[in-house]
């Protein structure tokens, strides 16, 4: 097993060594996505993060149960329980059933999550497939004083819970400063207090999605569907809850306070939140023109795009940031991770080619070490990516006879690479379609370099080289003359 892990805790807002309740086994869940609408790129940002997580996980030699709910119903548009259901105002607009809603954007989330070459939980529960334990859990609050009942709506009772518990724990804010930043909302006068949150919400006869409760036709609130999935398949106390940092002031905190007061336990020994995406510096946003889909990514077609980039190539770019720190969104820093991504791929095809001399060394040992060791540390991919790209320049000076590799650290190098690059960092090759005629004009152009360096026009030679460069075509020197890849 690699070095001991450790993770940064939002809870504690400290690192702290990583003890999972049950030896080698860990429970992580993980807030999935509301399917009303397309996957935005702060998701794409989270789930691939913890897909990462997942990986390196079970790299690291634990038996992993990861849950990542889809919420298919409960969700209003606004996180204080007000506003029109997500899931019925789009049913209108594209004139749809609800669940036809929840299908069709359910199912383009599946299809961005493969794109992005992320694996499937263990596993993936639904909102409406657990009403009966969203039901169980607030009868439970209730029968504890915890919640109260307004003419079939439950709400839980925060000022009563803060009484005996720090509700702002997560976030690190006291109640009357959570009190300040709250108002009074039209509709909701029949709270008992500002911060209280609905558990079930009584349905109006023309909403679309409501179940029978023991206190009527209904629906569930938003955060308790977590709480109650997470404890079905995790138990009352788990190891791992992640989810996006927006999560932390409001579901999170309800989330904590709903499980607590249930279960008279702290739900969750570490919390883990990805941090927000910004374009060009800007917070990315709809109101601010610069919120683009994946698709649109992949394909260039937003206006703030110069091209498209790949969907490895995207991740990779993902990859290079910690997953706590902001990621900036710029074409600039797309077009370098697109041709790193290039450059790793190429070296790491070059492994099977080189040719083996000499003794074994130390130096393929040492590098997975500094892996281990960084992603160890909070995974910090950034570090072990410029690990690895230490061990790219190693493979370049054996393919240019420069440096020697022993038979058996050529093994050692090519599982390195395996393991981290495909297996934790979930990049994959992606598909290149050659034909005979792009290699003949390759070819062409090969050659024409070749009799440039030949009569020493290194200007002319390196032209040559950044132009292919620039238009995703690695050129690669070696002893037996110039060879390229897309």
């Amino acid at each position: 097993m690699p070095k001991a892990l450790r993770i940064y805790n939002t809870l504690s807002r400290t690192l702290e060594d990583f003890t999972p309740l049950h030896a080698n086994l860990v429970g992580m869940y993980v807030c999935g996505p509301t399917v009303y609408s397309y996957l935005h790129l702060g998701n794409c940002r989270t789930f691939s993060s913890f897909d990462m997580i997942f990986r390196y996980l079970k790299y690291a030699g634990y038996k992993v149960r990861y849950v990542r709910n889809i919420t298919d119903a409960g969700h209003l548009e606004g996180d204080l329980d007000e506003g029109d259901d997500k899931f019925a105002k789009r049913a209108k607009i594209e004139q749809l059933e609800p669940m036809e809603i929840v299908q069709k954007y359910t199912q383009y989330f599946h299809d961005v999550m493969r794109d992005f070459n992320c694996l499937p939980p263990s596993i993936e529960p639904t909102a409406t497939g657990h009403i009966i334990e969203q039901i169980e859990m607030t009868k439970e609050l209730l029968s504890h004083g915890w919640a109260y009942e307004v003419e079939g709506t439950i709400y839980f009772d925060v000022e009563k819970y803060s009484k005996e518990n720090n509700y702002g724990i997560l976030s690190n804010r006291n109640l009357n400063d959570l009190l300040d930043g709250t108002r009074t909302l039209s509709g909701q006068e029949d709270k008992r207090g500002r911060l209280d949150f609905a558990l079930w919400i009584k349905a109006k006869p023309e909403h679309l999605m409501q179940w029978q409760s023991p206190w009527g036709m209904g629906f569930p609130g938003w955060h308790i569907e977590c709480s109650a999935m997470s404890k079905k398949y995790l138990g009352a106390q788990f190891d791992i809850h992640g989810g996006g940092m927006d999560l932390i002031s409001t579901h999170h905190t309800n989330e904590i306070a709903q499980n607590c007061a249930c279960n008279g336990v702290a739900p969750v020994r570490y919390w883990m939140h990805t941090n927000m995406l910004t374009v060009n510096g800007v917070r990315m946003s709809k109101s601010a023109g610069n919120g683009f889909l994946p698709d649109e990514l992949f394909s260039g077609s937003h206006p703030l795009l110069e091209k498209g980039y790949s969907p490895m190539s995207v991740r990779f770019f993902m990859m290079q940031s910690h997953y706590r720190s902001t990621l900036d969104f710029s074409n600039e820093a797309l077009q370098a991770a697109e041709k790193g991504y290039a450059r790793l791929m190429t070296a790491i095809r070059l492994i099977d080619t080189l040719k083996t001399e000499g003794d074994s060394n130390d130096m393929v040992v040492a590098l997975r070490s500094k892996c281990e060791a960084a992603m160890s540390e909070d995974f910090n991919t950034p570090i072990a990516i410029a690990h690895l790209f230490e061990g790219v320049t190693f493979i370049n000076n054996v393919n240019d006879g420069r440096e020697r590799i022993s038979p058996q650290d050529k093994i050692n190098l090519k599982q390195l690479y395996q393991d981290f690059v495909f297996d934790v960092f979930g990049l994959k090759e992606e598909a290149v379609i050659h034909n005979n005629k792009m290699d003949g004009v390759m070819q062409i152009l090969l050659d024409q370099r070749a009799e440039a360096k030949a009569r020493k026009d290194f200007e002319t030679s390196d032209r040559l080289r950044d132009k292919l460069l620039n238009l995703g075509i690695t050129i690669q020197d070696g002893k037996d003359g110039a060879t390229y890849s897309l």
